[in-house]
């Protein structure tokens, strides 16, 4: 009888301050430790100004204890700045997932990754809160990666946001799953689960 190998997931969100992105990995992680039975660490950085510089956070996810939290390359990359596809775009695995704002982020993945776009900022426009750009993203990020089933993120990003805009951001949430369905799920080729411990 083969040793189960521990699995592994690194994730790289960038954006610019402002818009949500340690939340975001707040609730990633939340849902894989808490919510999931997994392990998660996050590490976040910032440039010389939050709101509206260069804001990355990352993220080990493992079925064991991450005993190293900082990441090598990417299995799987959220971008939602174009300043963040241009300083960390590289670094994506040659096999990775990439999952970005396709109205303010123009990519060129290299052959073998996978890429998902979704106009986050316009459906949290139509939502009347720009502001749940980033909970528009996880829940397309969700639908993308089944890193856990997608009500476990849906219940780790209620038990994040702030008392009282729970409704907004849970519909919000459910608006990205949807743009996932309707532009990859239906026809086009679905993305495979997040590429766990390669």
């Amino acid at each position: 009888m083969t040793e189960k190998r521990p699995t592994r997931t690194e994730i790289r969100i960038t954006g610019f301050g402002g818009q949500g992105v340690v939340l975001s990995g707040h609730i990633i992680g939340r849902a894989c430790a808490v919510n999931a039975g997994m392990h998660a660490t996050m590490i976040q950085s910032f440039g010389p100004e939050a709101r509206g510089s260069a804001c990355s956070t990352t993220l080990a996810v493992s079925d064991t204890e991450v005993l190293y939290p900082y990441i090598g390359r990417p299995d799987v990359f959220v971008v939602m700045s174009s300043e963040g596809w241009e300083k960390f775009g590289n670094e994506l695995k040659d096999d990775g997932t990439l999952v970005y704002e396709r109205d303010l982020v123009k990519v060129q993945p290299k052959p073998g990754q996978q890429a998902f776009g979704v106009s986050s900022t316009r459906i949290a426009e139509e939502l009347g809160r720009p502001i749940v750009q980033n909970i528009v993203m996880l829940g397309f990020f969700a639908a993308v990666t089944r890193i856990v089933p997608v009500e476990r993120m849906r219940e780790a990003v209620r038990e994040s946001v702030p008392k009282g805009t729970e409704e907004l951001n849970l519909k919000a949430f459910d608006a990205g799953v949807a743009a996932f369905d309707e532009s990859y799920a239906g026809g086009a080729k679905a993305a495979a689960p997040a590429p766990v411990g390669s």
